[in-house]
């Protein structure tokens, strides 16, 4: 998966309220049964489901009785007609990011509990899948659920504050985080420090580091990011 999504810094925002996610793409599980997982694709900024649904059909083989789920952000995004964005980025200062963070996610926590009952599962049927601005959004939701759920994987992203649960019993999913180290727009430090970060809260983190990748998904992250979904989904059941 190459990103389409760019990270500019602007301050522009729709000023959509983030009431409910809109669908996106989705994939039915491959065995044709229905749904015994869950993965759920959260895209980067500028970008839309149609485009984070396209590592699904990489991971089918593997997940055979997985739904894989990646719906458009609710705001629209302001450069980018097509695209969609979980808020308006202005730029990397953590105060700003953690407040859009939290500002997103009660839209994806309300989407996660609608399709958890439509198909009768619980979260640790569910995988959260993030890339870029997604993977901001995957680590925040998924750190804060009430019970945890099966894995957290986050392509070329970051870690929010989490100063509001360090010091509280919070949910501890699995976490892989991979980055490319010629990406030029979240530093691959932007690793080093989320998995510190997680690794300070207790959280079982694994990061891989893709040689000369820029803002994008590489083959050997693809498989790394299948293989660590589909291991969590054995280890929960």
């Amino acid at each position: 998966m190459a990103a389409t999504s760019k990270w500019p810094f602007n301050k522009y925002e729709m000023g959509i309220p983030l009431s409910k996610i809109v669908n996106g793409a989705s994939l039915k599980p491959r065995s044709g049964a229905p749904p015994k997982q869950i993965v759920l694709l959260l895209h980067g900024y500028g970008s839309s489901g149609a485009d984070m649904i396209s590592l699904a059909p990489h991971w089918q083989e593997a997940l055979p009785d997985a739904l894989f789920i990646a719906p458009h952000a609710p705001q629209r995004c302001g450069m980018m007609a097509a695209g969609y964005q979980w808020w308006g980025l202005s730029g990397f200062a953590p105060s700003a990011l953690a407040a859009g963070a939290a500002s997103a996610a009660p839209a994806i926590d309300a989407f996660i509990d609608r399709k958890l009952t439509q198909y009768g599962l619980t979260e640790a049927d569910l995988a959260l899948v993030g890339f870029s601005q997604g993977t901001m959004m995957a680590l925040h939701v998924g750190l804060r659920r009430p019970r945890a759920v099966a894995s957290i994987v986050g392509y070329s992203g970051m870690l929010t504050a989490t100063t509001e649960i360090a010091h509280k019993d919070f949910a501890k999913p699995p976490v892989l985080l991979v980055h490319g180290t010629a990406d030029p727009v979240v530093p691959i430090a932007a690793l080093h420090l989320a998995e510190s970060e997680l690794n300070h809260l207790g959280v079982q983190v694994t990061t891989h580091v893709s040689h000369g990748v820029a803002h994008s998904v590489d083959p050997v992250g693809l498989r790394l990011g299948r293989d660590f979904i589909a291991g969590s989904f054995k280890h929960s059941s």
